[in-house]
């Protein structure tokens, strides 16, 4: 199963994408379960009453072509990111690969869908890319005991773009979250698989800059895995049904030094294996702009 919500923003309904034994895909409304696919959904065993409802056929189809796809949970509560959680990623900054999972938040409001123009921020300069693997959390979880214990609290995974302004995060005056804040930096999606459809332990990552590759990665080579990083953020916050955790991003980045920084116009595509594929366009900024998985 696939989790999607579908339409204009801030009027997104919730779906799900099935496939047929010969491979057919198909679409169903999720409304006769549920208003919307947020942490209420997720926490109340949203996953296995979907797949008893497509097997009584209390589902009805629908034809998902020409609706815009929104990002595939509603605006979550809290966006943890991960900084440098693959060795060469950390290599190419220049920094040291981290013993403790380096953590910072993003604001709510830079989770747009998989598909929609990415505003560039009207003052930045280094504007990057970072293809990463998106855990969505499925229960709260506070000071979990374990690892294991932290696994049963995995909704599922999705694809996201980090978009990265580098001067607002490593500049004189810079910060992490400074860097990470500019509104509709975090496309998701365009799907959310649930955790027990999706084994994350070795996913291809990918990006592409205006057609050109750039990251080209594994999920294997994560220095924390999902787990441990729901285990290790719970120690310190209270995350939240619906919360998405930014598992960290490969090297392949502008920041390398290899590939010029982003500019208004460019094309970035991100991808991970099984969790579709992204496309955004990057458009000049302008006063007053909104974005959000409202």
């Amino acid at each position: 199963m696939k989790f999607l919500r579908l339409g204009d923003l801030g009027a997104e309904q919730p779906a799900v994408l099935t496939a047929d034994p010969d491979g057919t895909e198909r679409a169903y409304s999720l409304l006769p379960l549920t208003s919307d696919i947020d942490g209420a959904f997720l926490a109340h065993d949203g996953a296995a009453r979907v797949r008893a409802a497509l097997a009584a056929g209390e589902l009805p189809a629908i034809d998902p072509a020409g609706l815009r796809i929104g990002a595939p949970v509603a605006r979550p509560r809290s966006v943890v990111g991960i900084g440098l959680n693959y060795a060469d990623h950390a290599a190419e900054a220049g920094s040291a690969v981290p013993t403790v999972p380096i953590v910072f938040l993003k604001p709510t409001s830079t989770v747009a869908g998989p598909f929609d123009p990415a505003p560039y921020p009207a003052a930045g300069g280094k504007y990057d890319w970072e293809a990463e693997l998106a855990i969505v959390v499925g229960r709260d979880a506070h000071v979990l005991p374990t690892v294991a214990a932290a696994a049963e609290c995995i909704a599922g995974y999705a694809c996201a773009n980090d978009l990265s302004e580098r001067d607002w995060q490593m500049g004189a005056a810079g910060q992490w979250t400074k860097g990470k804040s500019s509104p509709g930096s975090t496309p998701l999606g365009p799907w959310l698989v649930p955790a027990d459809e999706a084994d994350p332990a070795d996913l291809r990552v990918r990006s592409w800059v205006n057609g050109e590759p750039r990251q080209d990665s594994r999920t294997a080579d994560l220095v924390f895995s999902p787990a441990e990083l729901v285990h290790h953020v719970s120690q310190y916050m209270l995350l939240e049904a619906g919360d998405v955790i930014l598992t960290g991003t490969p090297a392949g980045v502008a920041l390398s030094g290899r590939f010029p920084y982003l500019a208004p116009g460019d094309t970035v595509e991100v991808e991970v294996e099984g969790l579709g594929r992204q496309r955004c366009v990057l458009t000049a900024e302008t006063a007053g702009i909104t974005a959000g998985a409202r």
